[in-house]
Formats: C-alpha cells, sequence, structure tokens
C-alpha cells in the first residue's frame, strides 16, 4: 500500500482526488463562492463539498473570507471561499520560460496571475552552461520575491521536442540539446525545489484550458510562432503529447504560397517562412532594423515605419494560412495563436484572421481564432502553469509531491 503525508493511500482517494479536484476548479472559475453554491456548479453533494473544502484549507489552497459573508439575514451565514492568493500568504509557483535570446522568470499565484517578473538575457552564455546560469539567476529572483510564501516548486518551458515525464528536452535544435535532462538539472541549481518541464506550445495551450476562455476547454489548438514553430492540441481539458511526447512539431508545415527556402532541402516549410528567425534576417535584408530582432522590427512598425509594418503583415498572412490548415484538419472550437506582434498589436491578429478565413474550409467564423489570454505576460503564465496543472487535477498527490504536505495555511 502506497503512503502519503496523509496516511496510507486508499482504494477511495482516486474520488477522494477527483472531488477535491472538482471543488478546486470549481472556486478557481466562480470564487469567492459560497460552499452551497459550490455544491451546486459541482454537482457534489454539500457534506462532500464541506470535507473536501476543509482538507484544502487546511492545505493552504483555500481561505474562508468571512468578511465577504452577509450579515443581517435569517439562518446560518455563508462563509465564501477563494484560492488563498495574493499578499495573504497563499503559495506560489516560480516559472521560468528560456527562450533563444533570453530567460523569462515569473511568480504565479493560484490564479496564473504574474506577481513579479524579471528577463535574463542569455548573452555570452553557451548552450552547455546555459541551465546552470539560467538556475543561478532564477534563484536569486526567487530569494527576493517569494517574501515569506510558500513556494510549490517551479514550472519551466522551453521550445523543441520535450518529454514532460522524463523532464528532458528531446531535442532543440537552436540549442544543440539531445536529451538534456532539463529538470534534474535546474532544481539542483535550485538547491532542489521541484522542478517540472515541459514543451512551450504545451504549456501555453495548459494555461488557456485552465486559466482561460470556456471554449479552450472543449477543444483546441495552439500554434506558437516565435524562434520555434510548434503547436499542440488540447481535447475535453486534456492537451495531447503523443508517443514519446513528441506531438506538435509543425515547423514543416506546408504554408500555401510560400517558396522560402528550407534548411530540410524543401521550401515553403512554416518555420523557414515565418519565424522569428526568419523575419528577423528578411528585416535586416531589407534595411528595416540593423540586427535580426523581431522586437525592433515590432517597434518600428509601431512608430510608424511602414516598412515594418508591411513585414509584419507578410508573417501574419503566411501564419493565418497554416492556421487555415490546421482548421481544416483538426476543426477546434478556439485556435490560439501566439506571435509577438498580434498579441501585442489587434490589427495584425485580424491579418492571421483573414487570411485563415480566405483559405479555410471549415471555418467561418474568425472570433474562433484568438491571441492567448494572458497577452504579453503568456510566456510566464505558461511557465507556472506547468507546476500549477497537476495541483488543480490531483491536489492532494501533488503537494504531497511538490512540499511533503504543507503548502502553508
Amino acid at each position: 500500500m502506497t503512503t502519503t503525508s496523509h496516511g496510507p493511500r486508499r482504494a477511495g482517494d482516486g474520488r477522494r482526488e477527483a472531488n477535491a479536484a472538482s471543488v478546486l476548479r470549481t472556486v478557481l472559475d466562480h470564487g469567492p463562492v459560497a460552499r452551497s453554491a459550490v455544491a451546486r456548479l459541482s454537482g457534489l453533494s454539500p457534506a462532500a463539498v464541506s470535507r473536501q473544502a476543509t482538507d484544502l484549507t487546511r492545505l493552504g489552497l483555500l481561505r474562508e473570507l468571512p468578511e465577504l459573508a452577509g450579515g443581517g439575514g435569517v439562518g446560518r451565514p455563508q462563509i465564501p471561499v477563494d484560492l488563498h492568493i495574493g499578499a495573504t500568504g497563499g503559495p506560489v509557483a516560480g516559472g521560468v520560460h528560456l527562450g533563444v535570446p533570453a530567460s523569462t522568470f515569473a511568480l504565479v499565484d493560484l490564479r496564473g496571475r504574474v506577481l513579479a517578473r524579471r528577463t535574463h538575457p542569455h548573452d555570452g552564455i553557451a548552450p552547455d552552461v546555459l541551465p546552470e546560469a539560467v538556475a543561478r539567476g532564477l534563484r536569486g529572483f526567487l530569494d527576493e520575491h517569494t517574501r515569506g510564501r510558500p513556494l510549490l516548486g517551479v514550472g519551466a518551458a522551453v521550445g523543441g521536442w520535450v518529454d514532460p515525464a522524463e523532464g528532458v528536452v528531446v531535442r532543440h535544435d537552436a540549442f544543440g540539446w539531445r536529451r538534456r535532462p532539463l529538470a534534474a538539472e535546474l532544481a539542483r541549481g535550485l538547491g532542489g525545489h521541484t522542478v517540472r518541464v515541459d514543451n512551450h506550445a504545451r504549456s501555453i495551450a495548459q494555461s488557456e484550458i485552465l486559466f482561460g476562455r470556456p471554449a479552450a476547454r472543449r477543444s483546441l489548438v495552439h500554434l506558437f510562432v516565435g524562434n520555434v514553430v510548434d503547436a499542440a492540441v488540447g481535447l475535453a481539458g486534456v492537451v495531447h503529447q503523443g508517443p514519446g511526447a513528441a506531438a506538435g512539431d509543425v515547423a514543416h508545415l506546408p504554408v500555401p504560397d510560400s517558396t522560402v527556402p528550407c534548411a530540410c532541402g524543401r521550401s515553403g516549410c512554416l518555420e523557414a517562412t515565418a519565424s522569428n528567425t526568419a523575419v528577423g534576417l528578411t528585416a535586416v535584408r531589407r534595411g528595416i532594423v540593423p540586427e535580426p530582432d523581431t522586437s525592433l522590427v515590432v517597434d518600428a512598425a509601431a512608430a510608424g515605419d511602414r516598412r515594418a509594418d508591411r513585414l509584419l503583415r507578410e508573417r501574419a498572412r503566411s501564419v493565418g494560412r497554416a492556421v487555415a490548415l490546421l482548421l481544416d484538419v483538426l476543426n477546434p472550437d478556439l485556435v490560439v495563436v501566439t506571435e509577438q506582434s498580434s498579441v501585442l498589436e489587434p490589427e495584425y491578429l485580424e491579418e492571421i484572421r483573414g487570411a485563415a478565413i480566405d483559405l479555410s474550409h471549415v471555418c467561418d467564423d474568425p472570433e474562433r481564432i484568438v491571441s492567448p489570454h494572458a497577452g504579453p505576460a503568456t510566456l510566464p503564465v505558461a511557465a507556472g502553469t506547468v507546476l500549477l496543472n497537476p495541483l488543480f487535477r490531483r491536489p492532494f498527490e501533488t503537494v504531497d509531491e511538490l512540499t511533503g504536505g504543507v503548502a502553508g495555511g
């Protein structure tokens, strides 16, 4: 019989976990909310809700808010509960997104809200020592910003082929990594804090399911367009990984009308056409910016440079044509596109939508194509979600794994 810090794991623990997850998710969606309303919304009995809410409060994941209880009425007051968040000492998750030019550190609460963030440039750091350098910077950031709040652990999101079960980056071409034990390396540099790792496209998809639009819980496709281009598919609240966690490699998806040569030997591949690297090099070649940095292109467009604006619209239409293919193959309720210019400026999202709707055979509703709910905070929120998602699915088991059963409270 398996044991946990709560005692022996019994046959009924699966139901207890499921009930606790239902209560926690209902409070996430509707809190602050009275326990009677949690029972109505979740379909659980009032007694089951009371038991789970008491246990979740003891773990520090929920807290009662007596100051919000109605006064002066007849009968027992309804004391609402909410996630233990904010400046009240609730547990937090660390997050790190490892991009090619820089990493982003974050501290995230149980609602996926960023409490603190910092950019950590990779200038002069060789890929083989990058995890050690990132862990060192992240440790200082967390020491500075947790301020006594219980740290559950750290979620890490990174591009490429990632196996989250092993905590391994199977392949990251830009860093030259092969089977890199990233979770273990980061945990060692953080003094033993639990670290969970996943691909950034899947992480963003999961953050949309957990914290974003309700349609994402039915079905979604997420397309990430950065220095790395990849995708993720979510059905009924679960992000698909596939054998070996290799699902989502769309770098060589053919973009209709694109003739850009690709290193694979073909032409018109999505990454070669629309990645940050491709756009940056094109911008330099056209004399728009002095170095291949898409942030400079976005800034130039915002300042009124028509050439930069034209290039970003070209990229948006290429992305939209790729979105059309994904829509036709998978027909999800929602397509979430993470692409720098469209996250910051709605006009570029409209270019993506227009190109997708013009080409798609199954979708005539542009509102099904959206930017991530977290906007510019998308990547740090996604990194934190790598750690938080298991907590909302198996709260007791996850707290045991992360903290030995003590999350605070």
